[in-house]
């Protein structure tokens, strides 16, 4: 009766269908229309979903013409061939993140017969690599350049994870750190679902392999996504599960501080001045580990931030007088000084400027918030756009100043070309 009846029979949307299976609403379009066949790791979860047999899925497989070009032009939102280069890449971004995912769980006879021609790869050179990208990816101005080599060593994971014989640990190891700096790069971007997507499987992966810090720090970036949504409850959850995976980490490590720091974002979000002000303080004890806390890659955090973080919460919670002592101090020292770290700098200066408009000082707002601007130009970063709008929304009655109003216009263009891009 075919796939998309089935599919229909059982009442799920093609976007549900995909959820269920793991994939993009794009694939299960292309599965009905018999343009592409699924892998052998989708199909046992596709037949599942649907409640047949593998052969009866097969049935449904052939490709037929029940849903002409047309009609499944306008069930997946347009002909696929010639969508923009930023929607193809997210189409081929969650098809690598789903045959990972599946991969990791494969018996081994079947992952060498899926592997026959695939080349090899040996587990140390993925964790130096992943290391060397973390590198990369600090120092680029524009976060997304980092994109396509993450890309690439996401298809050469996925190939030795279906490849490999004996325990898969080290590699599962590596593709958790990988899938944490897959989601940092589409967080950056502004695209939340496929950030989610890999902090998910970054969180799994890690689970697998029993590294419990690496599987926290997973859950820590998930809730930043949160966070940016300002749903600072389900953060705060989320928050308390890493807290308790880092427990049983590595007490060298840093993770149960960078824990803590994120915490206190959630506290401040939540208005909690006390529970957030315990949270800093915790973060603070960092600089009691010795230099080997973080390993400079998927856990970076050893305590330098921890001034501009604190302004941060106090312009959160309204604490004005102290949030500009701090971020002021902040700014003068080490790396913000010297503009070596441009998303860092320009989250500063957006605190800053959003001072100003809550005290309603246009002079103020205006000459942060235009370096601010130049800054998310010189980087390309969405994370630091969506920190504009937001201090956009603050202007409130200085949009009747012109300077303000000129700024005001300037982030929206920026908006609109960050969309765009």
């Amino acid at each position: 009766m075919g796939l998309a009846r089935r599919r229909r029979t059982l009442g799920y949307s093609q976007e549900k269908l995909a959820q269920l299976v793991g994939v993009d609403r794009t694939t299960v379009g292309r599965w009905e229309s018999g343009r592409i066949a699924p892998h052998p790791t989708q199909r046992r979860a596709l037949a599942a979903v649907l409640e047949i047999s593998l052969a009866e899925l097969d049935a449904l497989l052939t490709p037929q013409r029940a849903v002409d070009a047309e009609e499944w032009e306008r069930q997946s939102g347009g002909p696929q061939d010639a969508g923009d280069p930023d929607e193809m890449i997210r189409r081929e971004f969650l098809r690598l993140l789903t045959i990972s995912g599946a991969l990791a769980a494969l018996p081994a006879e079947e992952a060498e017969a899926l592997a026959e021609g695939v080349r090899r790869g040996t587990p140390s050179d993925f964790a130096r690599m992943n290391g060397h990208l973390w590198q990369v990816y600090q120092l680029a101005r524009s976060k997304r350049s980092v994109y396509p080599v993450v890309r690439d060593q996401l298809t050469a994971l996925t190939e030795a994870l279906a490849g490999h014989r004996g325990s898969t640990r080290t590699l599962l190891t590596a593709a958790a750190d990988l899938f944490q700096l897959a989601g940092e790069v589409a967080f950056d971007a502004d695209r939340y679902s496929d950030a989610v997507a890999s902090y998910a499987l970054a969180a799994t992966l890690g689970k697998d392999a029993g590294a419990y810090d690496l599987w926290a720090c997973a859950l820590v970036r998930h809730a930043y996504v949160e966070m940016a949504e300002h749903r600072y409850a389900q953060a705060a959850e989320m928050l308390g599960a890493a807290e308790a995976l880092a427990g049983r980490g590595d007490e060298g490590l840093s993770t149960r501080y960078w824990v803590a720091s994120v915490r206190a974002e959630a506290y401040a979000g939540l208005g909690d001045l006390n529970a957030c002000e315990r949270a800093l303080d915790r973060a603070d004890e960092v600089r009691r580990l010795s230099p080997d806390g973080n390993n400079g890659g998927w856990l970076r955090f050893d305590g330098s931030r921890l001034a501009e973080e604190r302004g941060a919460r106090y312009v959160r919670l309204g604490r004005l007088d102290l949030a500009e002592s701090t971020l002021k101090g902040a700014l003068e020292q080490g790396p913000l000084a010297s503009r070596l770290s441009y998303r860092r700098r320009a989250s500063v200066l957006t605190d800053l400027a959003a001072i100003g408009a809550r005290r309603g000082d246009p002079e103020q707002v205006v000459a942060y918030g235009s370096e601010a601007v130049e800054l998310a130009r010189t980087s390309s970063s969405g994370y630091v756009t969506r920190r504009l709008r937001d201090l956009y929304d603050e202007f409130g009655p200085l949009r009747q100043d012109r300077r303000v109003a000129e700024l005001g216009a300037e982030i929206v263009a920026l908006s609109t070309s960050s969309r765009e891009g």
